[in-house]
């Protein structure tokens, strides 16, 4: 019995910081601050602090500057349209307000490590990189919107550190030329979260089959970026193999920001932890037969009886023996062969029907047939 086959790439256990990753390990929650701290470097602490009160092991932020991601234009490319969050607003307005500024990230990555947790970004650009590994950072991670930035995931995947890539958007086509050039630039360690890119997504949309079938095709561990509202999303994706769960978290939904509106306040963090172990322990293992503590019920399966005495010599019937509780009678499948053979000896009504009352027992054509 095995939560896990120990040799495949989807089994196997990987290292980030302190903590063992992967499906026989229960999984890993991080909390994504994003933009959560509205500019705020004390907010940011308090976010951090309320993701330590609400048992998350790891805290995500993203690494970048406006520059990096866009250009400071006013054509209608670069103005954000259609049923989003932010419509309305420039690209280049959106960032450079969301953007976690760089001076602030050796204080947080130490901030973190004091309340044990484990720090690290979603890097946009070389220079984020960079920075990222002088703080030493565990693992880095690829954004969705970054999957088909092949130059951003080969930096990444050079500093030989794990490698968690979002997998929102992408065809599976994209998927496999993501781990690809991951695995071409050294990358040993990958680890794909899926996700859908919608904010906030629709739990009908949340699409949680493709985690199994993402670790088996793929053969390397997966997790899901949830953007759904609530927690029921992150706790059924663990109970489907999920090593990792990826939650906006914030401190609270007052000021707003601009990715409060699908992020999860202290309280609701602890649900997510709570529920996402307890699906992960429910998952168990692959079993055959009953449980240890299951075998106590055993006596409560149904069994052959006698109902009614028994002569010596007297033909077994319906009459005289049923299918019945308590189950230290012979097994129910056994009822027909047992039908109209005489008994061995006198039988009182109550007694667990064996073999040795039955007059010949079961026959060689009788056991061939079982």
């Amino acid at each position: 019995m095995s939560r896990w086959n120990p040799e495949s790439q989807n089994g196997r256990t990987i290292q980030i910081g302190n903590r063992e990753v992967g499906t026989q390990h229960p999984p890993l929650i991080i909390a994504e601050i994003s933009a959560n701290h509205g500019g705020d470097y004390n907010r940011a602490l308090r976010i951090i602090d309320g993701a330590a009160k609400g048992g998350a092991s790891a805290i995500k932020f993203q690494a970048y500057t406006a520059d990096s991601l866009t250009i400071d234009s006013m054509k209608e490319d670069f103005l954000l349209a259609g049923q989003s969050l932010w419509q309305g607003q420039r690209l280049y307005d959106l960032y450079t307000a969301s953007a976690t500024p760089y001076e602030w990230f050796p204080d947080l990555f130490r901030y973190c490590r004091e309340r044990n947790l484990i720090p690290f970004a979603s890097p946009f650009d070389e220079n984020a990189v960079d920075m990222l590994k002088d703080l030493e950072s565990p693992a880095y991670k690829i954004a969705s919107f970054e999957a088909v930035d092949h130059g951003l995931i080969s930096k990444c995947a050079a500093t030989g550190k794990p490698l968690i890539i979002s997998t929102g958007l992408c065809t599976r086509v994209e998927i496999q030329e993501a781990i690809a050039v991951a695995q071409s630039a050294g990358g040993k360690d990958i680890i794909l979260l899926h996700c859908n890119s919608s904010y906030p997504a629709k739990k009908n949309e949340a699409n949680l089959l493709n985690i199994p079938v993402l670790a088996k095709e793929f053969n390397v561990p997966v997790g899901y970026s949830d953007h759904t509202l609530g927690t029921i999303s992150a706790a059924a994706a663990c109970a489907l193999g999920a090593c990792m769960i990826e939650k906006h978290v914030i401190d609270s939904m007052v000021p707003a920001t601009a990715d409060s509106a699908f992020s999860l306040t202290p309280d609701l963090l602890e649900n997510l932890v709570q529920d996402c172990h307890a699906a992960w322990t429910a998952r168990g293992y692959i079993q055959d037969g009953p449980t240890e503590t299951e075998k106590a019920s055993l006596i409560f399966r149904r069994s052959l009886y006698v109902v009614n005495d028994i002569t010596a010599g007297e033909l077994f019937t319906s009459y005289n023996i049923r299918s019945i509780r308590p189950g230290y009678g012979l097994p129910p499948k056994y009822l027909s062969n047992i039908l109209g053979k005489p008994a061995k000896r006198a039988l009182r009504k109550g007694d667990a029907l064996q073999w040795e009352m039955v007059e010949g027992g079961l026959s060689k054509n009788e056991k061939s047939d079982r």
